[in-house]
């Protein structure tokens, strides 16, 4: 009788996306895909993955990079913490392992920034060890197959489908791992499953039972804060103030424009209140320039950006800022928030 590993490979075999990182078994390149491709679309990570090789083709090249730059490649793809930690855990295999990749999991899952779904990626695509690579589609998947109806928000029921899928894989782990992603990416997919369609479909116990579109089941995530923050787009004659964010707490290490977090939509004497003891700036307001939300995990920005204009400026050590033409600002690493308000 067919497997559903069988069923799932030859599908995979003949339907998967013909992606960059595919066509390689160079760790590097497995794992900064990897990176790249959590919480941001595949269809978004293909260009930025190829531009990010070309200026960092190995890990040694990444380990001696600014991170500047590198934060400038990622501009645009978010969670800017995951550029942070490719550039630690670079330093730490050029360091530690003379640039090469190691090649045991135990060794992978050790360096910094890298958790199990992303070291059993790495190592199973990669070395071909035998290790789950379970991540929200998987997850996804196997709560279905399995009709798992408990919380698969919950530790212990993730790791009761990590020991699932450990046991369930064939001598090819590497397609069998990719083939589980991409059958939750592609057909297996959070709502309305492509079930008429599905390669396991029969080995299905969700399905059977007709609850897949039931699970998983998810503890309801929190709703998300809003703050209302005000945004300073300074000139200084034909220049504008950019600042380097600090080294903690969200954007951090990024360039920006100063900002705070006010209770009225529009306080800008607040603001100019702000410029003038951390800034030594003495401003007037000319314009609001224009309003935009952007969404993080876990809250959002509610922002408006306004023009103010200063006849003088101070010297000042902390936060590092740059005064700057305003055709140079795209040299600077910008999150996507500021970016946004720009366009």
């Amino acid at each position: 009788m067919k497997t559903f590993q069988a069923s799932l490979l030859k599908w995979y075999k003949l339907n998967y996306r013909k992606l960059p990182w595919r066509a390689t078994r160079d760790p590097y390149k497995i794992w900064l895909s990897e990176i790249m491709c959590q919480q941001t679309q595949v269809a978004t990570v293909t260009s930025y993955y190829n531009r990010f090789l070309k200026s960092y083709p190995d890990i040694i090249s990444l380990s001696m990079a600014t991170e500047d730059d590198v934060y400038k490649l990622w501009e645009g793809l978010g969670y800017y913490s995951r550029a942070k930690r490719l550039m630690q855990c670079a330093r730490v295999v050029t360091q530690n392992y003379s640039g090469v990749f190691p090649r045991t999991y135990e060794e992978i899952i050790d360096l910094p920034g890298i958790g199990p779904y992303t070291a059993g990626a790495i190592a199973s695509i990669a070395f071909d060890i035998k290790m789950p690579a379970v991540d929200g589609n998987v997850l996804r998947v196997y709560s279905r197959l399995y009709g798992v109806e408990e919380d698969v928000g919950k530790p212990g029921t993730k790791k009761k489908i990590e020991a699932m899928v450990s046991a369930d894989l064939p001598e090819d782990v590497r397609d069998y791992n990719q083939a589980l992603m991409e059958l939750g990416a592609l057909i297996c997919v959070p709502r309305n499953p492509k079930c008429d369609i599905c390669p396991v479909c029969n080995f299905c116990r969700a399905r059977i039972k007709n609850i897949q579109n039931s699970l998983p089941i998810k503890t309801p995530k929190a709703k998300k804060e809003i703050k209302k923050m005000m945004v300073a787009y300074v000139v200084f004659e034909d220049q504008v103030l950019l600042e380097k964010r600090g080294t903690e707490g969200l954007l951090a290490n990024l360039w920006g424009f100063p900002i705070i977090e006010v209770e009225e939509n529009y306080p800008s004497k607040e603001m100019m209140a702000y410029l003038e003891d951390n800034y030594g700036l003495h401003v007037i307001e000319e314009a609001v320039i224009t309003t935009k939300k952007h969404v993080f995990t876990h809250l959002i920005w509610d922002m408006t950006l306004i023009r103010y204009r200063t006849r003088s400026i101070s010297v000042i050590e902390d936060p590092e800022v740059a005064w700057i033409h305003p055709e140079a600002i795209s040299y600077y690493p910008l999150p996507t928030a500021f970016l946004k308000l720009l366009k």
